[in-house]
This record gives structure tokens, C-alpha cells and sequence, in this order.
């Protein structure tokens, strides 16, 4: 079976275009439907979803290899595509893609049809392949570079070649389905190591099984091994050599990389009996810095949906009491004027209140593993609801030593009311928690065996529970209320001196700092008080026109548009600027507009806790603009919250959107400036 007995011509396309990854699979189900090899298209399609999902088909210098084996294809198939103007498709190297092969494979034993697959993944390793398939004129010309290089390959094949002997490297390399990146990755290595000078052998598990397998012999005289394998590869027979574990992706996009590792003897040495421990070593290399990421990213990506859920079900609650006419009457209750948006903010405000816990609880959890949940869950709930501690409490004897201490001196100023960190307090939380469930297990390792069931249970938790309880009440939360207090004074000071558009730039920047931290609600509690100021003027008989009423809308205008440009110029920078994110964070784009539009500032903390120095600067500066030029054209807002939805209460509404958008693009801008290119 030749490559051409799996490539119809009318599925292949010259002159594709799509306008994103989403399209482009479509597009290329359809072509492959074409050929008549599928018997259900949409469980075709659902498969070939469903494998992206699992990882990027997109391997880089711009190409992509989708496939699909299902029960839904009668017999093996693929279908072309040549996007010449390229396609976004979240690849290995971020970049467009050009270049794209579907694959089409049946769920039978029968697997004659993957050594040609494979044959195919490995062509399009060669730089002059692609460029010659990228510039076919017509499906024949297209189809006569593949018979060509096809027919080049076989005659290479043909050619007796022996295993060098003295093997310097062994490698093995496997994916889930085993069809394209398996061949790919091995096609890699055994290229790169040729360039080097180096001889390789690799053995790949696709779905024809285990080719090419390495002997006792061989293993033994390997100065190291890569395995670069997404799938369960067979690893006892490798005690104690030098192995490298890794993706299969690193196998096709870091050979060189993963190569001389081996050869300068960078491996950690495989124990089948401790594997757990060794992979995880290798995991957590990269020094301090990568491991505090690591932990770090692991609370963002568990908040991740908290803040997306309900974030959106807060907006759609500001939605239906707009739609039912609430916009600018509705006040302080705007959110909750009917029970329906009121169930919907209840709700979305409760998932929401949970992000920072959680941020915590998993950062805790992925330094001392279980343990550091409880702990850190404590630590968050404390950073997100701060203390209340009342002053003046009496003890049933009428003193008042520690209450008094704990009111005068830790607690200045805090009546009954909260100290809130917000999510900067919440990472700092978690770490805390982590290293206290370490200090505790080394503190415990001596006790005797028979209470190893109680440290778990009853020792770690109540312990540390305490331990960052105090931490959070008596030194990191009332340390915020200083500032706070601090502040608040300065706020207030600037708009009694009537520096309006100072005022506007400080409270716009204030919105993008720590997004729901204390500064920003610093200057969100500031803008609620102006409109309770606005309230008392016109009560004692002050016109809405009055400079002084004016200037206290015109700050919670500068607060609200401060607060709606991180989420949105975020989302903009993952439009324009894909290299410099993740593909999770490319795909809650999305869900930033919904979440900026609503004035739901948290929808960018996942960004800047996970790249706080680059992120957390940008969003300042355009928020800080936006709320200064938003001060100079003099507009107002009446409503506290809502967003887009409350803009029937804005004066001068033209220039508000402006002033958002200058400040979303300026963020936007900075991060495709500032930002490093971030590994896939």
C-alpha cells in the first residue's frame, strides 16, 4: 500500500483558508468525508475533536497531522490541505500553519495501513517536501511530489542497513494512537543524532506495535536513554541507566537539546523500584524558580473555572436586570432586582468567592501533596474574607488585655469590618501552607510507625490550620488594613484638592494591580463612597450639574473602566500575540470579553498570577490611562457595577467606550512587548 492509495485527489485542497483551528478541522472532515471512507461524519468529527483535546496535532514549522481512529471509517484515508496564508492552530512552536494531513484510521487489527502513515509523518520532516507540496499548482503535481519522495524513501529502505554496533544512545518513542508523532519524533532523533556524530537506535510504539525494540545488550551499553512517549512504555528493563523522560512533542521539537543531555551525562538514573520518585525529579528540575511556577500553576489552573463560571453568571445577572429596566435605577441592588438575576449573582458570587481558596488549596496541595489542601484551603478563605475581629470585647471578668492588644495595636482601625489580601495574599497563602505541612512532617518523622495513621488525619491539619491561621490574622491581613487605611486617606485627599484627572489616572491603575486584591477594592470601596457622597449632596439640595456631584461619578467612572481593561486587553494579546500564551489561556479569550464587558476584573488574575512581573505592569499602565482619559473628557457613572450594562447611566458614553479601548490596546500592546514567548 502506497501513500496514494490512501489520499483521494478530491480530498485535497490547494488553496485552503480558515480563520481558526476550529475551521480548519471542519474543513478538513469535510474533505476527508469526500472520499467516501466515513460511514458517521459527526462521530468522525467528534473523534478528531476529541484527539486534539488530548494535545496539539500541530508539530511545528508548520505543520499539523490530525487523525482519527474510529469505528466510524470503513477504510483508511487521508485528506490534504495547503493554507497559504496560514492558520493559528495552537502548534508545538506557536507558529501558523501551512501544511495539513488528516488522517483517517479504522478500529480494526488490521494496521497494514500505519507503516504508510508513519512513512508519511516521516516525509514531512523534509524541509524540501513540504516546500514542494506548498508550491503544487495542481492535485496531480501535488500528488506527484508525494510519489516522488514516496518512491525515494522505499529505495532507501530497500538498502540492508545494520544496527552500528557500540550504540552510543537509545531512545523510545510512543504516542496515544501511535500513528504519527510516534514516527516523527524518531525520524528526529535519529537525523539530529547523525548530525552530531552520535549513533541512536529508537524503538517506536505505535499502533502496530513495538519496531525496532533495543536488546539486554544494547541497554547496557548505552551511555543513556530518552524516552519521549506520551503512552505506558515498558521501563524496568531500564534500572539503573541514565534516562531522560519526557514528551513525545520534546522528542520532535528539542532533539538536540535532549541529545546532548545524554551525552554530557545530565540524566538522573532510573530506579524501577522508586520510578514515581525518579520521574518526579525529573519533573521538578529547572532550579527554584521553575519549581515555585509549578506550584504556582497548579492553583491557577484549578481556579480557572471558578473564576470563568462564575464570573459569567454575575454578568448575566447585571444582563436580565438591564433587559428588565433596571439599569439606572437599580442602585446598589443593580444584580438582584428580581429573583432571577438575583439567583444568578447569589450564585456566581459564591463560585467566585472560592477562587482564592482554592488558588491556595492547590498551590498548598502541590508542594505537600494531600496534607496541604486543608491548610491551604484555611489560608485562602482567610486572604479572600479577611478578619473580623470586634473591638471592645470583654472577658466574662470585665478585662480586656488581649482583646485590647489585638484592637489597638494588630488591628488598627478595623471595627468589626474585614482585611481582605485578595489573591496576592491567597498565593501567599498557599505557599505558606505548603512549606508549613513540610515543616510538620519533618517536625513528626520521628514519631513512632504506629501513629503514621494520626499525622494526616489530626496532626498536620490541626497543627497547621493554627499555625496559618495565626500567620493570616495577626501579621499578613492587618498589615493590609495599614494600607489600606493609607490608601483610602490618599484618595481622598487628592479629590478634595481637585486633581480630577490625577484622581482618574490612580484609581484606574489601582483596578489592575492585584484585580479584587486590597488595592484594588481600595479603590473600589473609594468610588462607592463618592456615590454616597453624590447621594448626601443632592439630598441637602445640590444639583446633579454641581462640580462637586459631578466629581464623585466621575471617579467611579474611572474606577469601573480601570477595572474592565485587563480582562479585555488580555484577551486582545492572546489574539495577536499567540506565542506569548499558553493554549489554555488562549482559549479563555473568550470568556475575557464576557468577563471584561461585565467589569469582572478577576477574569484576568489567572494571567498575572502565573506571570505576575510582565502581566501586572501592562494592565496597570492601561487601566491608569484609561481611567485618565476618562477623567479629561468628563464622564460619569451612577451605578456601582454592570459594566456594559449600566452604560445607559454614563455620561458622555462615546468617549467612555474610547477611553476602554485605548487602555485595553495599550495592555494589549505592552504584552506583545514585554512578554516572553512562553513553551507550549
Amino acid at each position: 500500500m502506497r501513500i496514494r492509495d490512501l489520499l483521494a485527489a478530491e480530498s485535497i485542497e490547494l488553496n485552503g483558508s480558515a480563520t481558526d483551528k476550529k475551521d480548519v478541522l471542519n474543513k478538513m472532515v469535510d474533505l476527508m468525508a469526500k472520499s467516501g471512507k466515513i460511514n458517521n461524519i459527526e462521530t468522525y468529527r467528534a473523534g478528531v475533536f476529541a484527539r486534539e483535546e488530548e494535545g496539539t496535532t500541530g508539530i511545528g514549522e508548520g505543520i499539523a497531522i490530525p487523525h482519527c481512529k474510529s469505528d466510524a471509517v470503513n477504510a483508511p484515508g487521508l485528506a490534504a490541505m495547503v493554507v497559504k496564508g496560514g492558520v493559528e492552530f495552537a502548534s508545538l512552536d506557536g507558529a501558523p500553519v501551512h501544511i495539513l494531513f488528516l488522517i483517517a484510521a479504522p478500529n480494526t487489527k488490521d494496521n497494514v495501513h500505519l507503516d504508510v502513515l508513519s512513512k508519511l509523518s516521516v516525509l514531512l520532516m523534509d524541509e524540501n517536501f513540504t516546500k514542494n507540496l506548498m508550491e503544487a499548482k495542481s492535485v496531480d503535481e501535488f500528488l506527484a511530489v508525494i510519489d516522488e519522495a514516496e518512491n525515494e524513501k522505499d529505495a532507501k529502505e530497500e538498502q540492508p542497513v545494520e544496527t552500528p554496533k557500540g550504540v552510543q544512545i537509545l531512545a523510545v518513542t510512543g504516542c496515544p494512537t501511535g500513528i504519527a508523532h510516534t514516527y516523527m519524533a524518531a525520524e528526529a532523533l535519529e537525523k539530529k543524532a547523525a548530525e552530531l556524530g552520535y549513533t541512536i537506535k529508537v524503538e517506536t510504539r505505535g499502533s502496530s506495535g513495538a519496531k525496532n525494540v533495543v536488546t539486554d545488550e544494547e541497554i547496557a551499553n548505552a551511555v543513556g536513554i530518552i524516552v519521549a512517549a506520551d503512552t505506558k512504555v515498558p521501563m524496568d528493563r531500564f534500572d539503573g541507566k541514565k534516562v531522560i523522560e519526557c514528551k513525545v512533542a520534546d522528542g520532535i521539537n528539542k532533539a538536540e537539546q535532549l541529545i546532548n543531555r545524554v551525552m554530557s551525562g545530565d540524566a538522573p538514573v532510573y530506579h524501577a523500584t522508586d520510578a514515581k520518585r525518579e520521574t518526579k525529579e525529573e519533573k521538578s528540575s529547572g532550579g527554584i524558580g521553575h519549581m515555585t511556577y509549578t506550584h504556582l500553576m497548579s492553583g491557577v489552573s484549578h481556579m480557572l473555572p471558578f473564576v470563568i463560571g462564575g464570573g459569567i453568571m454575575t454578568a448575566m445577572a447585571f444582563l436580565i436586570d438591564t433587559i428588565l429596566g433596571y439599569g439606572a435605577t437599580g442602585g446598589s441592588a443593580f444584580g438582584s432586582c428580581t429573583p432571577l438575576s438575583a439567583f444568578f449573582k447569589y450564585c456566581g458570587g459564591l463560585a467566585m468567592g472560592l477562587m482564592v481558596p482554592v488558588l491556595a488549596g492547590y498551590i498548598a496541595y502541590s508542594i505537600a501533596d494531600r496534607p496541604g489542601l486543608a491548610v491551604g484551603f484555611t489560608g485562602g478563605l482567610l486572604a479572600s474574607s479577611g478578619n473580623a475581629l470586634v473591638k471592645g470585647y470583654q472577658w466574662a471578668d470585665g478585662t480586656t488585655g488581649f482583646q485590647k492588644f489585638v484592637a489597638d495595636f494588630a488591628f488598627q482601625g478595623i471595627d468589626g469590618g474585614s482585611t481582605v489580601s485578595g489573591f496576592l495574599g491567597g498565593i501567599l497563602a498557599g505557599f505558606l501552607a505548603g512549606f508549613i505541612i513540610l515543616f510538620l512532617k519533618k517536625a513528626f518523622s520521628k514519631l513512632p510507625a504506629s501513629l503514621d495513621g494520626i499525622k494526616p488525619t489530626l496532626i498536620y491539619p490541626l497543627l497547621g490550620i493554627l499555625i496559618i491561621s495565626i500567620l493570616m490574622c495577626f501579621i499578613f491581613n492587618p498589615l493590609i488594613g495599614l494600607i489600606n487605611t493609607g490608601l483610602s486617606n490618599m484618595l481622598t485627599g487628592i479629590a478634595n484638592a481637585g486633581f480630577i484627572t490625577v484622581l482618574g489616572l490612580i484609581l484606574g491603575a489601582m483596578m489592575a494591580i492585584d484585580m479584587g486584591g486590597p488595592i484594588n477594592k481600595a479603590a473600589y470601596v473609594f468610588g462607592n463612597g463618592m456615590l454616597i457622597t453624590a447621594a448626601k449632596l443632592m439630598e441637602n439640595g445640590a444639583q446633579i450639574s454641581d462640580p462637586a456631584v459631578q466629581a464623585c461619578y466621575i471617579a467611579m467612572a474611572c474606577i469601573m473602566v480601570g477595572g474592565m481593561v485587563p480582562p479585555i486587553g488580555i484577551a486582545l494579546a492572546c489574539w495577536f500575540f499567540p506565542k506569548k500564551f499558553t493554549v489554555a489561556e488562549r482559549n479563555s479569550k473568550v470568556s475575557n470579553l464576557v468577563m471584561g464587558a461585565s467589569f469582572i476584573t478577576e477574569g484576568a488574575i489567572p494571567f498575572a498570577a502565573s506571570d505576575p512581573l510582565h502581566v501586572i505592569p501592562c494592565t496597570l499602565v492601561g487601566a491608569g490611562v484609561a481611567g485618565f482619559l476618562s477623567a479629561l473628557f468628563g464622564c460619569t457613572l451612577m451605578a456601582p457595577h454592570g459594566g456594559i450594562f449600566v452604560f445607559a447611566t454614563v455620561g458622555n458614553p462615546l468617549m467612555y467606550i474610547v477611553s476602554w479601548a485605548v487602555g485595553s490596546v495599550i495592555t494589549a500592546l505592552l504584552l506583545g512587548v514585554i512578554k516572553k514567548d512562553v513553551q507550549q
